[in-house]
């Protein structure tokens, strides 16, 4: 007997957790309807809740209640089933991220692991899950929390930045200073985004080789993104455009390759198939001498459609070649 009402305690206590933990406010009436017990046995379990570490503070008002506050330690956590496996996932993938925990996330998914029942722990060690492409540069998690915590105050950020091409024991150049409006991650690298109050313009810092000063400046009135969207505006940055997130130079040609050789080379680019062995394709790239040397790499012959200015880049990158080869 003893045994039972452990247990059905033990379970009860659970589904109190995971009900404050579902929302921010709970009336005590409406937890007891919820647990079918009494409103005094809510008030039991909640003590019970707090000696294990949870802090589950009361509620003052008509309805009187309970929240789950942030606590000074953290306590056991309680996830459902789609949440564990979320969070292994979460887990496996961070090692991507250049932050700096792949240590500390390999520790973490093995604790996950352990814990998780043997049906979840199958589907969890079924997943393959690969880096695509090299990772990006190491940054000091110290770093990306001295960065998002001046994004969220939204204080002006003062820091030394290492110019590309100089070494990483380099001293930082002169020091630099930016409002900081997002903290990216692309690609396995981490970017601050922000507007340079000295050039009034928005620029885009590599994390990696920020050095942030202290104190920081004073705060700032945010400002909106070009375009409301900082992943497309970062995008449009990356192609060399100052606006819309799409390449300056667009080309169409005709190559003498069938569909199926074209498409997994053609990256962002538009492919149409045209007649039985020949591909309609359009692409960009940032300028018209880079997309020029990137249609030139499918070896075949090249029909230009439009515009004008990828024919004298092509033209042009033949009479280089041509001296190269001489």
């Amino acid at each position: 007997m003893p045994i039972a009402s452990s247990t059905t305690t033990s379970s009860r206590l659970l589904s109190l957790l995971s009900m404050l933990q579902a929302r921010r406010d709970w009336p005590g009436g409406l937890l007891a309807e919820r647990l079918g017990v009494s409103e005094r046995t809510v008030r039991r379990d909640v003590d019970r809740l707090r000696e294990l570490g949870y802090p589950v503070h009361a509620v003052k008002g008509p309805d009187g209640g309970y929240r789950l506050e942030a606590g000074s330690q953290l306590p056991p956590l309680l996830f459902d089933e789609e949440q564990a496996v979320a969070l292994t996932v979460a887990l496996r993938i961070a090692v991507g991220t250049g932050a700096g925990i792949e240590e500390a996330a390999a520790r973490a998914l093995t604790t996950v692991r352990q814990v998780l029942p043997s049906r979840l722990r199958q589907r969890v060690d079924a997943l393959e899950l690969s880096a695509a492409g090299p990772g990006g540069p190491q940054v000091d998690t110290g770093v990306l929390l001295t960065l998002s915590a001046a994004v969220r105050a939204g204080e002006e950020l003062r820091f030394g930045y290492r110019s590309p091409g100089r070494p990483e024991d380099a001293e930082p150049g002169p020091p630099r200073r930016v409002q900081p409006h997002h903290l990216v991650v692309r690609a396995g690298r981490w970017y601050v985004v922000g507007w340079d109050p000295d050039r009034e313009d928005w620029r885009t810092y590599r994390a990696d080789r920020m050095t942030p000063r202290v104190p920081n400046g004073p705060r700032f009135a945010p400002r909106e993104v070009p375009g409301g969207d900082v992943a497309a505006f970062l995008s449009a940055r990356f192609k060399g455009s100052g606006s819309a997130d799409a390449w300056p130079c667009r080309g169409e040609v005709i190559l003498d390759l069938p569909v199926a050789e074209v498409a997994p080379f053609a990256g962002d680019g538009v492919v149409e198939e045209f007649g039985a062995a020949r591909t309609r394709l359009t692409s960009g790239s940032w300028s018209w001498a880079a997309l020029a040397a990137a249609l030139a790499r499918f070896d075949t012959e090249i029909e230009v459609i439009a515009p004008s200015q990828l024919r004298t880049a092509f033209a042009e990158l033949s009479r280089r070649a041509g001296r190269a080869a001489g």
